[in-house]
């Protein structure tokens, strides 16, 4: 089974996550998503695996959030996965993939859940 993970190398979650893989034998493919995000199919799958909604997965702290005024209830689901793909900031980290099941990695710990 593959597995991967969106990561970010400079957040400790995202190392965290990665480290616990690792330490479970699990060679990821890894995937940085700053500078290779997910395109709005792949995110909205992911979205869906996940339960959640767009807001739920993006970062609101991140200026991009108050500056592109994603906190408004008329943005649709994609026009905020369009925003997640054009200022991949906003995605929350880590996304971790193992076949047909997805966890955020926050904490790291979540993730133990999908792994085989």
């Amino acid at each position: 089974m593959t597995v991967r993970i969106y990561h970010n190398p400079r957040c400790s979650k995202s190392r965290e996550a990665l480290a616990l893989l690792e330490s479970r034998g699990i060679a990821p493919e890894v995937v940085e998503y700053l500078a290779t995000p997910p395109d709005a199919a792949t995110l909205a799958d992911l979205l869906d695996k996940l339960g959640l909604a767009p807001r739920e997965l993006m970062r609101r702290k991140e200026p991009e959030y108050a500056e592109l005024n994603l906190d408004d209830p008329a943005l649709s689901r994609e026009a905020l996965i369009a925003a997640m793909v054009a200022h991949p900031r906003l995605i929350e980290r880590p996304i971790v993939v193992a076949g047909d099941k997805v966890a955020l990695g926050r904490p790291p710990e979540n993730v133990l859940a999908i792994l085989p």
